[in-house]
């Protein structure tokens, strides 16, 4: 038997992920007569009757034989929602649909939901949302190739450049996209359709293609065992008044019943407990008051979504496995997905912890994806014991020394860890502002690194002295002198044709003492020790710093911050001093 395909809504915040779905919520709502909608927990099903009755010609138009019964939508749209729904080897979700403001493009959180889909090897198709602010289109309720029929030359032409700018977009990221109307393989090619969730202009293509493209191309996946032992995902787990901890459970094969043993993903391993209850939400008009909002039935078939209440569910989490008991290895089955996803190893690299085991999955696979390879991975808080793991990485690899807590938080001994061995943590909920501050951070300490670096490498410099300029012939001498290249700075050595003659002493402008003059400046300097103007130095004499030969090494390593004619002189002066002996 074929099941219904479950559907996931990605984007960017404020492209119109909810009211997109609110809109086929509502369509549906509103036409309950003709098949009306099933709300389940945490998804709502469009039956195949209602789309087909919304979608006119639309099926026939495309070549799309449809047998599956409806779409499955998950209400929750977002990242997290579609990264709970895992299983081992992929996502539980069949198909998705990215919301893109059109006007807009790919934005942040657009990328990152298209990399995660890429990363479970997710379809997907994309909604050009808020088509209706396009200068000149006329929106209307219903299907998308119905209105584009009353548009302006001009209004299709502006809708035409949207699009294309989309696609080149999208090319850029690997995706070969097209408008879905001019799509010659669909395997090939992500289909766009214009969308306007406000008022409802387009939804019927979106469902359409939903439903054809998972009847065409999705169809094995779709096989089920009806009578078989139930398989689901928890979506949420949630604290019930009168029903204590329950989960929210998304059924993607088989049946699950009241009274069955069942196999749980919990934090210290697999939790066995027995179904008390299996609930599902009341119709809108039936709720008499909030206590009262479920209803209870003995059996769920797959796909849907489904409250289960249960003794012992306090330490189950979001994200992992759930299956009905029966056979000799469920529970080692379970354990086992759940140590895919978390991770304890000897790599030199980050800690991670996630509040769900999908959000922590996700955050592992992007990182990898940047070839960070993670030392550690799990659910929960970030400990002071995580902070102590990270102070031994600290002394292999600063940058990779981090505490990652998405969707969590340090605790207060791991943070006072943390500030005493200097060790960072960062905190958030969204994954790419997350991975965004660690690449921000990482650049500021690379900075300061570089800058403490610079500060104690003896920099290249060639300065001249200028003719007329001689203030003091010696102990100190005091000339004035052009910068060449580099910077002068007090307190280094330099030196005439490979011959020490003394350090800067001071560096003074207009009666002001420096601590470094530019390139292209003239300042008078004063030169301590054996410098002596007509006998080791003249006028127009050309000098450069001296450079002992350990220091060659760290200029290496800051090497990005000099100019090519920095460069070029380290080079001059290395030459002088090995041709003087004046590096050993």
């Amino acid at each position: 038997m074929i099941r219904t395909p479950i559907i996931t809504v990605m984007g960017h915040v404020d492209a119109g992920k909810t009211r997109l779905l609110d809109t086929i919520r509502g369509t549906s709502v509103s036409e309950r007569e003709a098949g009306g909608i099933t709300q389940h927990i945490g998804a709502t099903e469009v039956p195949m009757s209602l789309i087909e009755g919304i979608a006119g010609n639309l099926i026939q138009k495309f070549g799309f034989e449809i047998s599956i019964p409806g779409l499955l939508f998950i209400d929750t749209p977002g990242h997290e929602a579609f990264t709970n729904l895992r299983k081992r080897g992929g996502s539980i979700a069949d198909l998705a649909v990215v919301v893109v403001d059109i006007h807009k493009g790919l934005q942040n959180q657009t990328i990152e939901a298209i990399e995660i889909l890429k990363s479970y090897k997710t379809p997907f198709i994309i909604a050009a949302n808020k088509i209706d602010s396009i200068f000149g289109w006329q929106t209307e309720k219903g299907p998308f190739s119905d209105n584009l029929k009353r548009q302006s030359p001009k209004a299709k032409e502006e809708l035409d450049r949207k699009i294309y700018e989309l696609v080149g977009q999208l090319h850029s990221k690997g995706f070969s996209s097209e408008r879905f109307d001019r799509c010659s393989d669909f395997t090939k090619e992500i289909p766009i359709i214009p969308t306007c969730a406000k008022f409802g202009e387009g939804i019927p293509e979106v469902l359409v293609f939903l439903a054809g493209l998972s009847q065409k191309y999705l169809e094995k996946k779709l096989s089920i065992q009806v009578k078989g032992r139930g398989k689901g995902t928890i979506l949420e787990v949630k604290e019930e008044k009168g029903l204590g901890k329950t989960i929210d459970v998304i059924v993607y094969d088989g049946t699950i019943k009241v009274g069955e043993e069942i196999v749980v993903g919990g934090r210290n391993g697999a939790i066995v407990t027995k179904i008390r209850a299996l609930l599902e939400p009341k119709a809108l008009d039936e709720i008499r008051n909030p206590q009262e909002k479920f209803r209870s039935i003995k059996e769920i078939h797959a796909a849907a979504g489904v409250k289960i209440a249960a003794p012992m569910l306090d330490d189950a989490i979001a994200g992992s496995p759930i299956r009905v008991a029966g056979g000799d290895n469920d529970e080692r089955e379970i354990i086992e997905e759940m140590q895919s996803v978390k991770i304890e190893s000897d790599a030199i690299g980050p800690v991670v912890r996630a509040d769900t085991l999908g959000s922590l999955e996700a955050f592992v696979k992007l990182l990898g994806e940047r070839g960070i390879k993670v030392k550690k991975a799990d659910v929960g808080e970030l400990t002071r014991r995580d902070i102590m793991e990270l102070e031994s990485v600290k002394k292999k690899d600063q940058f990779k020394a981090v505490g990652f807590a998405f969707h969590t938080k340090a605790t207060d001994d791991a943070l006072e860890e943390a500030k005493k061995s200097n060790v960072k943590i960062l905190e958030g909920n969204i994954i790419y502002k997350l991975l965004e501050d660690y690449d921000k951070w990482v650049e500021e300490e690379k900075n300061k690194k570089k800058q403490e670096a610079l500060g104690k490498v003896i920099m290249p410099v060639k300065i001249r002295i200028i003719p007329g300029h001689v203030f003091r012939n010696t102990k100190p001498a005091v000339v004035g002198v052009k910068v060449l290249v580099g910077k002068l700075r007090t307190n280094i050595e330099i030196m005439k044709d490979g011959k020490i003659i003394g350090r800067v002493h001071a560096i003074q402008s207009d009666g002001k003492n420096l601590t470094e003059a530019e390139e292209g400046k003239e300042v008078a300097v004063s030169i301590s020790g054996a410098a002596m103007v007509g006998r080791n130095i003249n006028e127009k004499d050309e000098l450069v710093s001296f450079i002992p030969k350990k220091q060659f090494d760290k200029i290496k390593e800051i090497e990005d911050s000099l100019n090519d004619k920095e460069l070029s002189l380290v080079e001059e002066i290395k030459k002088i001093e090995k041709d003087k002996e004046l590096i050993a």
